[in-house]
């Protein structure tokens, strides 16, 4: 019995530790940039985000979900390390993209210019090393 209870677990566990990650691509002029993502997509995740984190994987980020186009805020309280934030309507173009850096005790608020569904973190100057521009579209897979 134990040895068919193995039998019909590895497939299972082969088939979990080969599951594609999250990511998107950004098309830009020079080319697509692909970026591994967790997704934020509760009150919670939302509200943790990326704060505590020492260290984020070069292109990788969290992607945060948001039920509605809007001019949501972010600010990087309990955050470690610089991010840009990159914001991202609801027909996938890229509207807006913030610099920002941890703060201590005076925390300011990052807005776009422009409402966004999706708001992309991803490490400090990633969208300037990759050429990644306002207009640039977005593909979730």
């Amino acid at each position: 019995m134990k040895m068919l209870l193995l039998i019909a677990l590895v497939p299972l566990i082969l088939m979990n530790g080969c599951a594609n990650k999250d990511y998107l691509i950004i098309n830009n002029e020079d080319n697509e940039i692909k970026v591994n993502i967790e997704i934020a997509d509760s009150d919670s995740e939302r509200t943790q985000g990326l704060m505590f984190r020492e260290s984020l994987d070069k292109n990788s980020g969290m992607l945060f979900v948001f039920e509605d186009e809007d001019y949501h805020s972010f600010w990087m309280k309990n955050t470690l390390i610089p991010l840009d934030m990159i914001f991202i309507s609801k027909n996938l173009k890229i509207v807006d993209i913030k610099h920002a850096v941890p703060c201590d005790d005076e925390c300011i608020s990052y807005k776009p210019k422009d409402k966004a569904k999706y708001v992309l973190e991803v490490n400090n100057n990633f969208a300037i090393e990759n050429n990644i521009n306002l207009g640039d579209k977005v593909i979730l897979k």
